[in-house]
């Protein structure tokens, strides 16, 4: 099975928290999990609130154990909320199901992991991982 490599893992932490700066967000938390859902790389600036790095973790989370991003799954949850409850349930209540998880590819499609950020809204969250995937080289999926 490919996965991402700690050091791609690691460019996309950085350009990420890079990203979330060019765009004036509030301090964020960015963790990468590789495709069986286990930390690769994780980072977080200075005044980020405390449950911020839990809530990347259960966005990239809930997007490598579905294989959809958080922004699919929020439509997910407006359509079917008992689906959702049901797959957070067995996953111990770590997915969270907004926008900030994304699924990361390869330039072929092979899945490598997710990334999962959080500090700013959803969708600002998002716009800031998108950039920070791109400048890294790779493909994001937001659902």
């Amino acid at each position: 099975m490919m996965s991402i490599s700690l050091d791609q893992a690691q460019v996309v932490v950085a350009n990420t928290i890079a990203e979330a700066r060019k765009l004036d967000l509030k301090p964020v938390s960015v963790i990468v999990l590789d495709p069986r859902g286990s930390i690769v790389s994780a980072g977080s600036e200075d005044g980020v609130s405390a449950m911020r790095a839990q809530i990347a973790h259960g966005k990239a989370n809930a997007a490598i154990q579905l294989g959809m991003g958080t922004r699919a799954l929020m439509n997910r949850a407006e359509q079917q909320a008992y689906f959702i409850q049901a797959m957070n349930g067995l996953a111990g209540g770590d997915m969270v199901p907004v926008p900030g998880g994304l699924l990361l590819r390869d330039g072929s499609g092979t899945l490598l992991g997710a990334v999962g950020i959080s500090g700013d809204t959803s969708d600002n969250d998002e716009a800031a991982a998108l950039g920070g995937v791109a400048a890294a080289g790779l493909a994001a999926e937001t659902g």
